[in-house]
């Protein structure tokens, strides 16, 4: 079964930062999606070079871990912080 991985995304002066916390990657973007697009395009380059100890080794969560990171998807993650950026630049 193929594990969730989360994605945080927040604004830091005039970027957007995104964290995959399972993992411990992090990207940016200066929109959103431009974020999330990078940080997946982070993960998936992880997946391919990186050995198969050090992929089980970065899922060695314990569960308060994994439920803490799996309450939110990226979308609805994107979405709030979407609204919640907008309403705060008005």
């Amino acid at each position: 079964m193929p594990k969730k991985l989360t994605a945080i995304i927040h604004k830091e002066d005039d970027i957007y930062v995104s964290l995959c916390p399972e993992l411990d990657i992090a990207s940016q973007g200066s929109t959103i999606e431009e974020a999330k697009d990078n940080l997946k395009e982070a993960v998936e380059l992880f997946f391919e070079c990186a050995s198969e100890k050090e992929i089980s080794d970065k899922f060695d969560y314990t569960e308060w871990q994994r439920l803490l990171w799996q309450q939110e998807s990226v979308e609805s993650l994107s979405v709030k912080a979407q609204k919640a950026w907008n309403s705060n630049e008005n």
